[in-house]
């Protein structure tokens, strides 16, 4: 009883704190690698109405489902609490608005009454490594891994559906792929290597071959496996009907060859998250060329994009992190 009253104090809490006035202090998330606070990623106005919407929606669910009173079905080992879903919506819509730290909380809260449910250590996971936490996040995708070896994978449903509504991942594919970043963002290549190895043995659409087989190929060159790599490119071909990993897809057409540099940069600053997965792509060719002034001022132009959140911000503020030791 105790417990789940804690859950649902949490949840309501979580729905009327957009009406709580913030400070600086309060929307800073992580500190950056490069040693730097990191605000909330910032949003539109019409963004952030659409996702407040859902996470109170999500709360509400919650809140229903323990009962408004603390005493609907939630008595210790009930029915709701026997619910993980609920707890991971709660998490995942709250980390959509940048609130990491908090989602996090929730996130942590779930492992507490459902510890051996891989989605919560997966998912905290990758929030870990959105705030720079990258050996608290190898800790939790390597608890993840562990519990989903060997057993059936999973759709995972998309919290941000892309534009054909189609789920283009797994929950084991996304425990891999964070897990070989977080890999590769510390420098060891070689788990990194073999952690994509996998996830592109597994994938069982585009979407996800492209996508591993990108950071497979990065570290494999900067593994010196120059071979290897080039194995990898060879497998992508232009007719792929890759859903929403277009910037991974062309990327690859470049490494192999059939795209120039030109073909591939962004004309203009758009998404600043494919902005930012495009231009780390092309630093890090231009790095393992011997072009490592023009890949350092790419580098530098990455973190100067707003979504700090985006996996080529952080392998960019990684990759200066590196060369500042």
């Amino acid at each position: 009883m105790v417990r789940a009253k804690f859950m649902l104090g949490l949840a309501l809490v979580l729905v009327a704190s957009r009406a709580t006035a913030q400070t600086a202090s309060d929307t800073v998330e992580a500190t950056s690698l490069l040693g730097k606070p990191l605000a909330r990623p910032p949003l539109t106005e019409r963004v952030r109405a659409e996702y407040q919407a859902k996470l109170d929606s999500a709360a509400r669910a919650y809140a229903r489902a323990y009962g408004g009173d603390g005493t609907g079905g939630n008595a210790e080992g009930g029915a709701a609490t026997r619910d993980p879903d609920l707890i991971i919506w709660l998490g995942r819509r709250t980390a959509y608005l940048g609130r990491f730290r908090e989602a996090i909380g929730i996130f942590s809260r779930g492992i507490a009454l459902h510890p051996t449910d891989a989605r919560f250590y997966r998912h905290r996971g990758h929030r870990y490594l959105t705030i720079r936490r990258i050996d608290d996040a190898i800790r939790d995708l390597e608890r993840a891994d562990q519990l989903t070896r060997n057993q059936p994978d999973h759709v995972e449903p998309d919290g941000l559906p892309n534009a054909r509504g189609i789920p283009t991942s797994t929950l084991q594919s996304n425990i891999r792929y964070h897990l070989g970043l977080a890999y590769y963002l510390k420098g060891d290549f070689t788990r990194a290597v073999a952690l994509f190895r996998r996830d592109v043995a597994a994938a069982v659409n585009p979407d996800m071959v492209v996508a591993s087989s990108h950071w497979l190929y990065m570290a494999l060159r900067r593994a010196g496996r120059v071979n290897e790599a080039d194995q990898v490119v060879a497998a992508i071909t232009p007719d792929m009907e890759v859903i929403e990993n277009q910037g991974y897809h062309r990327l690859l057409l470049m490494y192999k060859g059939a795209l120039s540099v030109n073909d591939v940069a962004p004309a203009e600053r758009g998404d600043a998250v494919q902005d930012a997965t495009v231009l780390y792509g092309i630093a890090n060719w231009h790095w393992y060329h011997g072009r490592k002034a023009s890949a350092r001022k790419m580098f530098e132009q990455i973190v100067a994009l707003p979504q700090w959140g985006a996996f080529g911000f952080l392998a960019a503020e990684a990759e200066l992190a590196r060369m500042r030791r």
